[in-house]
């Protein structure tokens, strides 16, 4: 059995290494609060290193073989396979995930490192074009980057992590990459052993233990980075943003979300509610395409409030450990305070709670708001916890327009039994992603994952990642002798 705990070090250059910073963090179960792991965190030195490290080592692997990528990513994969079990059970114990979120993350992390091995040969396509000058031929080459930045977040952070690292890899580049210091086996030392595993020459991959006390913006500033790929909340998204085109680096921004959730008036109102309960509380509402607004005809409102609250009512918490979980703790304490306040708040302002949650350590049961202005503040929040919002709409017009009436941009859904219409009206959406009878959260390897407006830039997937981690390169090859006027 591999006990992931005894790897509680930065991986660099191959190696694991200590920390040298004087802090440590405390790495908890956020349901019971037994510790996991003490990590010495890696300092502004280290990061340094690591980066020019990975710089080094990118100009190697850019020159290895397809198949000895392909081979080094199989592997990998195997590796994850094979420690399941394992792996399961630390996505539970450390990011608060019930069973189901757990098996769900590994399954689509395994899938990105499978679909990663079919992006190495991409750097093989050579693209000819026609050419107006005589004698000339134009060649379109795909180029790695370099180095990629890979910053992840706390929710799914095994996920989250492999959908930047692994096709990076294939693709030729190398990574430093920083999980969120609250899920940093999940996020980075299982994904490091993995790799160490299946034969990845040192420093390609460059796993840093740390947080944003001790490195500041390092993780951004560093010249030796080409791209910067986020996941995590709109606010720093825009910062990296700025920063990075101070530096003209390249992002991929993945941010909030304020996702609709339309049910038409033509819409099986049974089908919805068993949809928006799985799409609202799966992992505690800690998802960025989760769904965060409701927004029902009013020829189905009651019913479809009656039912949801009822399921709602009903769903098992507790430990995520025990396999009848659904609603399990929230990641911390700050996060649990976070969803009390709105829920005070949006009671002080007038909102109507058709079901009171509890709290329970870390964990909190559902809270369902119905009869909520689309304009009100709780209805314009991310609320990454599990509260649901229920907002009546008059037609279906005033649900596409109140679904747009937001500043994100990630996904969203629609109900309805005309799919030739639902597929119409999704195009209007302001979205990256609709999906027609079925809820919000939904991801796959082979489509373009991403968001507009304040939701980020760019897209994950095959083959839309390979745009974002490589470079572009014009070569002419002139046949002939070419005349000039002077």
């Amino acid at each position: 059995m591999a006990m992931f705990e005894q790897w509680n070090r930065s991986f660099l250059n191959g190696e694991w290494v200590e920390g040298k910073s004087a802090r440590t963090y405390d790495n908890t179960n956020p349901y019971d609060g037994s510790l996991i792991a003490s990590v010495r965190l890696a300092t502004k030195e280290q990061l340094a290193d690591a980066f020019w490290t990975a710089k080094q080592a990118q100009k190697e692997w850019a020159q290895t073989t397809v198949e000895t990528k392909k081979e080094v990513l199989r592997k990998a994969a195997d590796y994850l396979r094979t420690h399941r079990e394992e792996i399961v059970d630390l996505i539970a114990r450390e990011t608060g995930g019930s069973l189901i979120k757990a098996n769900v993350e590994l399954d689509l992390s395994i899938g990105l490192v499978e679909e990663a091995v079919h992006m190495a040969d991409e750097l093989t396509k050579v693209k000819e074009l026609p050419s107006e000058t005589e004698g000339k031929v134009n060649r379109v080459y795909r180029l790695p980057l370099g180095v990629i930045t890979s910053i992840s977040p706390f929710n799914f952070p095994m996920n989250l992590s492999m959908r930047t690292i692994a096709p990076a890899i294939a693709l030729g580049n190398s990574v430093v990459h920083k999980p969120d210091i609250q899920t940093c086996f999940t996020g980075g030392v299982v994904i490091a052993k993995a790799f160490e595993h299946a034969g990845l020459p040192k420093g390609v991959l460059n796993v840093i233990l740390t947080d944003i006390d001790e490195i500041g913006d390092d993780m951004l500033t560093s010249p030796h980075s080409a791209l910067i790929s986020f996941t995590g909340s709109t606010e720093v998204g825009k910062h990296i943003g700025a920063v990075a085109g101070g530096m003209l680096k390249r992002v991929a921004l993945e941010l909030g979300g304020n996702n609709p959730f339309v049910v038409l008036a033509d819409a099986n109102v049974d089908r919805a509610v068993d949809a928006a309960i799985f799409g609202k509380f799966i992992h505690q509402g800690q998802i960025c395409m989760i769904i965060n607004r409701m927004i029902v005809h009013e020829r189905h409102y009651d019913e479809f409030v009656e039912k949801f609250v009822a399921r709602a009512k009903e769903l098992p918490y507790g430990d995520p450990r025990d396999p009848k979980t659904v609603i399990g703790p929230l990641i911390n304490e700050k996060q649990v305070e976070k969803a009390l306040a709105i829920i005070e708040e949006a009671k002080r302002e007038g909102a109507k709670a058709a079901l009171e949650g509890r709290r329970i350590g870390n964990v909190l049961t559902p809270t369902v708001f119905v009869d909520v202005d689309n304009r009100s503040k709780l209805a314009q929040t991310e609320l990454f916890a599990p509260i649901a919002t229920i907002i009546k709409a008059r037609s279906d017009e005033e649900a596409i327009a109140m679904a747009n009436d937001t500043e994100y941009g990630l996904s969203s859904a629609i109900f309805t039994e005309d799919l030739s219409e639902g597929e119409q009206l999704a195009l209007r959406i302001e979205s990256g992603m609709t999906h027609i009878n079925d809820q919000t959260v939904n991801d796959s390897p082979t489509v373009p994952f991403g968001g507009t407006k304040a939701s980020g830039v760019g897209r994950f997937g095959n083959p839309w990642v390979v745009d974002e981690f490589t470079m572009t390169k014009w070569v002419s090859v002139q046949t002939v002798y070419r005349r000039y006027p002077f």
